[in-house]
């Protein structure tokens, strides 16, 4: 699953970066997307995320591309590799497509008490 997010003024720092909690978020909410979509009969939240780690800073008017692929299925959890990219900066007319971000998120299916389920028996 592919979407993007436009950095705005209130996505950013003192310094006029991108804060990273307001990244992680668009990447759980990206990733459990790509799982809901992939697995509709199951509620899925989220359990970890791999390494966080920044490879740029993000500037505002930067529009990020956000790549989601499933990587592993187990009996009650599934994860998704992402990848989030510099697409363009607004205004210009050549993209760059910088790395800015990756790693890989982790859900678990919970049924309506809350314990573990199987993906397959949650149908």
């Amino acid at each position: 699953m592919k979407t993007h997010r436009l950095i705005m003024p209130e996505d950013l720092n003192q310094f006029g970066f991108l804060f990273g909690g307001k990244m992680l978020s668009w990447v759980d909410e990206a990733c459990w997307i790509a799982a809901s979509l992939d697995f509709p009969q199951c509620r899925f939240v989220t359990v970890g995320m791999d390494k966080v780690e920044f490879h740029h800073g993000v500037e505002g008017g930067v529009i990020l591309k956000i790549e989601c692929e499933q990587s592993r299925v187990g009996k009650t959890s599934v994860s998704y590799s992402v990848m989030v990219r510099r697409g363009k900066t607004s205004g210009e007319n050549h993209g760059k497509d910088d790395v800015i971000f990756s790693t890989c998120v982790s859900f678990v299916n919970l049924d309506e008490s809350g314990q573990k389920c199987a993906i397959e028996a949650s149908a």
